[in-house]
């Protein structure tokens, strides 16, 4: 297992959002992080990567404490992309190559030809090698999102974690980005936890959902597992169809207005 985490619980100040979570995470499996607002999703992504830091419990990075791994070990080991989109007149490479910050040695403040080369490879793999001379800001939001991965990459990590990276996208973006994640995991053997709030993007693009609820575990499992219709309406509050898609045969959410809720009962 490359992360454990063992009876977290934890939040902020006087606080509790997450209680007496446990769960693992296997070697370059996909695991989709869902749940309704506040119910802990981000918070669960803080608590892993030492920003939040917990009340009780203990989260191991294969087999050790994170807290016994140092901040520069973990950089390595480790990359985050938030839900926030980088800007700024920043030329793209040089946003991407500041992923190489954990491999500077002592007195080293530039980069090396080894970190431009791993930098070239990070752009070429999420298809940003031809703006490289383009700053932030005259990106779109969708090759903003596809810099933050890059620059991620460049850090050469075994466990990438992603806070909402189809945010704010068009659905095109949104397809563009989770299949990248999914190539990177497929080909690299990346090990992937991300948080998700569209249900049916995490049932085509994830291997394992976790769902929480007010804080705690509500399921965990495959995608047909978790999607169910008396789940998703348990935890969600609202009524759903739950089909399959007819081409990958992953389950699909179909939501039910209120207007047409009323229709079937006045048919009914």
């Amino acid at each position: 297992m490359i992360l454990k985490v063992r009876d977290l619980s934890c939040g902020y100040g006087a606080r509790t959002v997450l209680q007496g979570v446990n769960f693992e995470v296997a070697e370059q499996e996909v695991v989709g992080i869902i749940g309704p607002n506040g119910s802990g999703k981000t918070t669960l992504l803080r608590a892993i990567t030492r920003i939040v830091k917990p009340f009780q419990g203990q989260i191991s990075f294969r087999g050790r404490d994170i807290y016994q791994v140092g901040f520069q070990e973990l950089a390595r080991n480790v990359a985050v992309v938030s839900q926030n989109l980088p800007g700024g007149f920043v030329r793209l490479e040089d946003f991407v190559l500041l992923g190489r910050t954990p491999y500077f040695h002592t007195f080293q403040f530039s980069e090396n030809t080894n970190d431009i080369e791993v930098g070239k490879k990070a752009m070429e793999l999420t298809d940003l090698w031809k703006l490289k001379d383009s700053f932030l800001e005259e990106l779109s939001g969708g090759e903003r999102q596809l810099a933050s991965i890059a620059r991620a990459l460049c850090q050469e990590p075994d466990l990438l974690i992603l806070d909402e990276p189809t945010a704010h996208l068009d659905i095109t973006h949104q397809v563009v980005i989770l299949d990248l994640i999914k190539r990177l995991n497929r080909t690299l053997g990346l090990t992937v936890i991300m948080v998700l709030h569209d249900l049916n993007l995490a049932g085509e693009y994830c291997d394992r959902l976790i769902l929480l609820k007010n804080g705690q575990i509500y399921k965990d499992g495959s995608p047909p597992e978790v999607l169910t219709y008396q789940t998703i309406e348990e935890v969600y509050r609202t009524v759903v169809v739950v089909t399959k898609n007819p081409v990958s045969g992953n389950p699909y959410v179909v939501l039910v207005s209120e207007e047409e809720r009323q229709k079937a009962k006045k048919s009914g």
